[in-house]
């Protein structure tokens, strides 16, 4: 290897060019690879997110930052907003969508909004999750003959690779054809690991015959970290380790404290074969154990002493330590550590809203980059399609102006701020000054501004109505105007003028006053 350093010498000057390339005794141990992101997920897939699901199942750490991210990406769903110009046809369309919400889900246990949060909380546990378009017939009695099943990612084989005879091939149970492109998905009829526990257990080979679904029946949730990637990785994998070592500790450091307590003291005495006081009788196994109760004095035999027993505390490290390690945690799944644990002991309004803020603009780009894009957007399309192809809403010339009917703009639910009025003030200045309007405070709140609208119109009308007046109400804030200006002001003109005249104003212009 003399020839090696020579050439690296003579190239780079005998150093190399970056620290991270040296071969010093920090770095005998680093051995690093770097496969493609299809080849670094191949092999470990499996095993990632089994251990991650064993950590969700399990460690009340890892199940609590899943949901604090579920619930904060999707809350009560992320609702859609139609951007037809005409009212009643974006009426009818939203009416619509409303109907088919709540028999979207193909197993009926929830409506399309609770299918967000459950294909996140797959995506994020297992990392990735595969949604079916189940077409129904119209005969089922559906608002759209259209409905929606979530699949766990194991349904997708990674250990399905082959060439096609067509020029196809399949990658990790994805069929591509010759350009890259997706065609088809290769999918078990049931879970592998529930065998015949699963409902479609029964079918020909058991359920785990995999059956060709064309891609345009298939929605692959999942976030991409590389290009060319083509299956998910789990949220926990960085956080692994540490998270399953860190519970490890824990209850170390609990069943120490517990045995440690458990032996109020220890008596030494010379003869072993006297009984002390309170003594039970020895048991098959020779052990006989003293018992105590509140205020009993023991008489000790001469020969014979007590210690009680004074067990080591954690100490005062033990909270900061694991503080730390839950920060380490929480950077890993893209949380912050008061979500991960609940601990709101060290924040105050500045230090909290700031980490809500990163956490925000990282759910922003989960909900839009991710779940909005893969998910809500194909859904949202192909209901669409299915609607004004049963008859279930007439859109005239839908063929041709398909891109203007489904343009819609997407709504997450709102954030709660730490100080609403601080927040609501500073939105009411922006609207003020023209920086942001009414439609747009109204959606970073969750809402539509339509159906806002149109509630508070209905609410003023009702309260008209009604001759009540309430101090919620803008139109009634204004100061009272006093009796003695509606009656008239017999005051001469020429006086009301003069009145009304800064003397010391016309003397700073030098203007004449006037007649």
């Amino acid at each position: 290897m003399a020839w090696l350093k020579n050439l690296r010498r003579r190239m780079f000057g005998g150093t190399p060019v970056y620290d991270g390339t040296g071969g010093g005794r920090r770095a005998l141990a680093w051995m690093p690879g770097n496969p493609g992101a299809v080849a670094a997920l191949s092999l470990a897939q499996d095993e990632l997110r089994a251990k991650s699901r064993d950590l969700v199942r399990r460690n009340a750490w890892a199940a609590a930052g899943i949901e604090a991210f579920v619930a904060n990406a999707i809350g009560t769903g992320i609702k859609p907003q139609s951007m037809v110009q005409d009212q009643a046809t974006r009426e009818a369309i939203h009416s619509l969508w409303w109907d088919w919400c709540e028999q979207a889900d193909a197993a009926g246990l929830t409506d399309f909004y609770g299918l967000q949060a459950l294909a996140t909380r797959a995506m994020l546990e297992g990392g990735e999750a595969l949604i079916r378009l189940r077409y129904r017939r119209v005969q089922d009695g559906l608002p759209v003959a259209l409905q929606i099943q979530v699949l766990e990612a194991e349904h997708l084989p990674t250990t399905l690779n082959r060439d096609l005879s067509g020029g196809n091939a399949i990658r990790a149970g994805i069929e591509f054809d010759r350009l890259g492109r997706r065609v088809a998905y290769h999918l078990y009829r049931s879970h592998p690991n529930d065998g015949l526990l699963a409902p479609m257990s029964s079918n020909a080979g058991g359920g785990m015959d995999a059956v060709r679904v064309d891609a345009s029946e298939v929605i692959h949730l999942f976030r991409p970290l590389r290009p060319g990637q083509i299956r998910g990785e789990p949220w926990l994998t960085r956080a692994l380790v540490k998270l399953n070592e860190l519970d490890q500790y824990d209850d170390a450091e609990l069943v120490r404290k517990k045995t440690a307590a458990m032996f109020a003291g220890f008596i030494t005495r010379m003869a072993p074969e006297d009984n002390l006081m309170g003594e039970s009788a020895a048991d098959a196994n020779g052990v006989a154990m003293a018992g105590m109760e509140p205020g009993t004095l023991q008489i000790l035999e001469p020969g014979e002493d007590i210690k009680f027993s004074a067990p080591a505390d954690v100490g005062s490290s033990y909270a900061e330590f694991m503080r730390q390690q839950f920060r380490a945690v929480a950077a890993a799944m893209g949380i912050t550590y008061e979500m991960l644990t609940g601990d709101l002991t060290q924040v105050n309004y500045s230090s909290i809203r700031a980490g809500l803020l990163e956490f925000r603009r990282r759910c922003e780009a989960l909900q839009h980059g991710v779940i909005v894009h893969q998910l809500c957007r194909p859904i949202w399309r192909a209901w669409m399609d299915q609607a004004v192809l049963e008859g279930a809403i007439d859109l005239p010339g839908y063929r041709k102006g398909r891109r203007t009917y489904q343009a819609a703009k997407w709504i997450p639910q709102g954030w709660s701020w730490v100080d609403p009025q601080k927040e609501f003030n500073a939105m009411k200045l922006a609207i003020r000054a023209g920086l942001m309007s009414r439609s747009e405070a109204i959606s970073g709140n969750g809402y539509d501004a339509e159906d806002v609208d149109r509630e508070i119109a209905a609410d003023n009308a009702r309260a008209d109505a009604l001759g009540l007046v309430f101090d919620s109400d803008a139109r009634h804030d204004q100061a009272p105007v006093s009796a003695s200006s509606d009656t008239p002001n017999l005051q001469p003109a020429d006086e009301q003028s003069a009145d009304q005249t800064n003397p010391s104003d016309t003397a700073t212009d030098n203007q004449d006053p006037q007649p």
